[in-house]
């Protein structure tokens, strides 16, 4: 069978399972934080608190100045917004099967979409952060507009990039167990690394293209253009096409490794 139709009927085996991994994404979200008194309150008051911190140290600590003429809060949150997503997802997705050992082993079950609904219930609190992102900016004066729009664009671009990786890196933790501290250390880095509460603006401009092959640098700047700069994706068609040549790359890769390391799993969990 050839890569290309292995390809789609992994595809397709997946889509056919959409109502089950919404409602498996809703249990998931309820029962990560079942037993505490705040409840699923918790998913959204910790970022919340980070956020804080962020905006403390550097508006408050720092002096931190507006950045293009705008709040250093609003520019900050367009940056924290998107990553809190990709990591957390990230995160969740890479252990999703490990954690539910016991569907690969006993159960007749589409393991596939086990890093899927990781993603969806990360995506809850995401969808939760863009609301909030709307009523920081309408706050501030700032009405919404027609490159706003964009979000819906670059929140699909975010979904892929994740899929395709958690898809790797879910398969790969069941053989080599260290993937998952490689995972946290590479976010870690990643997170230094992609001008979130810093511009690109301070780094000399010869550095500029290297830290644009950041995929994650594509969405966190989309997100500022679609709540800041008021400029459309396509505006940077080299940037994009590079962007998804990246992504689509490990979407397949992905799907690919996923559907031919499955057959192992029960022998090695």
């Amino acid at each position: 069978m050839s890569y290309l139709k292995q390809f789609y009927l992994f595809l397709i085996d997946t889509i056919k399972c959409r109502g089950l991994i919404f409602e498996l994404a809703k249990k998931d979200f309820r029962a990560k934080h079942l037993g505490s008194y705040l409840g699923i309150l918790w998913a959204f008051v910790q970022p919340t608190i980070t956020i804080l911190i962020f905006w403390f140290v550097f508006q408050v600590g720092f002096k931190s100045t507006p950045v293009d003429n705008f709040p250093f809060i609003l520019w900050l949150l367009c940056g924290m917004v998107p990553w809190f997503f990709f990591s957390e997802a990230i995160s969740n997705a890479t252990n999703a099967v490990i954690e539910n050992s016991y569907l690969v082993k006993k159960v007749v079950f589409r393991v596939s979409i086990l890093p899927i609904i990781k993603i969806v219930s990360a995506l809850f609190i995401h969808i939760f952060f863009i609301i909030f992102l709307f009523l920081m900016f309408f706050l501030y004066g700032y009405k919404p507009n027609i490159y706003n729009i964009q979000i819906i664009y670059y929140l699909l671009a975010t979904v892929i990039l994740v899929l395709g990786i958690s898809w790797i890196t879910s398969s790969l933790i069941i053989f080599l167990r260290d993937i998952g501290q490689i995972v946290g250390m590479l976010l870690q880095f990643g997170f230094w690394m992609t001008p979130i509460f810093w511009s690109l603006k301070i780094v000399p401009e010869k550095y500029h293209n290297i830290l644009k092959l950041n995929p994650i640098y594509y969405i966190v700047e989309g997100y500022r253009e679609s709540f800041i700069y008021r400029t459309w994706f396509w505006e940077h068609l080299y940037l994009s096409i590079y962007f998804w040549i990246i992504t689509l790359s490990l979407f397949i890769i992905g799907a690919l490794m996923f559907r031919r390391l499955r057959p192992h799993f029960a022998d090695v969990l």
